[in-house]
């Protein structure tokens, strides 16, 4: 009996833990055979854990996160499901000494399977995870499968950089359908204090919200939207730019003028959403002299932060308009969080496993 060939994603970030299938085959018309995942609680009040409990909270939750998405991919084909290769997060970024304890457990749990299964393992960075979920479920993909650059930015609340994607080579799939070429990453730019879901998180947390807290700051932040032609109720500085031949922004100062505007009385809708406006500000700041550098248009935001709907809408106005004119791609909303899918996505591709 025939069965579905798919490639095993794993990941354990810091808050989540994540195991995805994704078909080899194309004649699918969604690849995406399972997507589980399961949240690693914090207690209120507090603004994350320890990596030690973290780890063990992976540990407990890998097993189930794993028979949940495998589970979950025999129903989709109405069958069993090969695993021909794992891959897993093992580092946050694709550089040299890139580590956190909570990736080893998506790390051994990946390499003890693929040993088991007799299949190759695929080791991946939570950042390319990001990045190839944002290249999977937007325009960008085939702007890197034609052998174009792309500018990118990731945002959550460890990572918080400027990125240019180079095209490394890439695979036909069997059927002659979409490539999905492997890229280098070379770092620009970025955050020079605080990254962004870090500043959300601080500011959400410190106004009593859960954490972690982006969400919430977005819901709480439509209740101080400006209003066409009035004057914003609380204003915060912007740093960004182009620096000592690094693009960077800063959020430390904005944070620091938020607690105060709080202090002094301000609403905490017009504060949440003064934040998300100086965040955007300050992104555009930092991207636009890139733009205008590299002369590359074509520009991909992922990761946790890109899901807030404000921030789409500002980035692509702003730098989509004429006088810049780059070209903004968002990954879907729900893989803009931390999960395995991109994880899968990238070893299919990693692994030459199209034809």
């Amino acid at each position: 009996m025939s069965m579905d060939k798919a490639v095993l994603g794993l990941d354990t970030s810091y808050y989540t833990t994540s195991a995805a299938l994704v078909a080899v085959d194309t004649h699918l018309a969604d690849a995406r055979l399972a997507d589980a995942r399961r949240a690693v609680s914090v207690p209120s009040g507090e603004r994350g854990l320890a990596q030690s409990e973290a780890v063990f909270r992976h540990l407990l939750a890998l097993p189930e996160v794993l028979d949940e998405a495998l589970e979950e991919a025999a129903a989709a084909v109405g069958g069993r499901v090969k695993v021909v290769a794992v891959a897993a997060s093992v580092a946050p970024r694709p550089e040299m000494g890139s580590y956190m304890p909570v990736f080893k457990v998506a790390e051994g749990f990946g390499r003890s399977l693929a040993a088991a299964l007799g299949v190759p393992f695929v080791p991946v960075t939570h950042q390319e995870g990001h990045l190839r979920a944002g290249l999977e479920t937007s325009g960008a993909g085939p702007v890197l499968a034609d052998g174009h650059r792309l500018l990118a930015l990731h945002l959550s609340g460890g990572t918080s950089e400027l990125l240019l994607l180079e095209p490394a080579g890439g695979v036909r799939t069997r059927r002659g359908g979409r490539r999905r070429p492997l890229f280098e990453v070379i770092l620009l730019g970025g955050t020079i204090d605080l990254h962004a879901g870090q500043f959300l998180d601080h500011l959400g947390v410190h106004m009593g919200l859960p954490f972690p807290a982006g969400s919430h700051l977005e819901q709480l932040a439509e209740g101080g939207r400006a209003e066409e032609g009035r004057p914003e109720a609380v204003t915060l500085p912007v740093s960004g730019g182009l620096r000592d031949d690094r693009y960077y922004f800063s959020l430390s100062g904005p944070l620091s003028a938020a607690y105060r505007a709080l202090e002094a009385g301000a609403r905490p809708a017009d504060v949440a959403w003064a934040a998300q406006r100086t965040l955007a500000k300050a992104l555009e700041k930092m991207v636009r002299p890139a733009i205008e550098a590299t002369r590359i248009k074509d520009v991909l935001v992922a990761g946790g932060v890109a899901s807030n709907r404000y921030l789409r809408q500002r980035l692509a106005e702003r730098l989509g308009h004429r006088a810049v004119g780059a070209r903004l791609y968002f990954p879907e909303t729900a893989l803009c969080v931390d999960n395995a899918v991109g994880v899968a996505w990238q070893g299919v591709a990693a692994a030459r496993l199209t034809r």
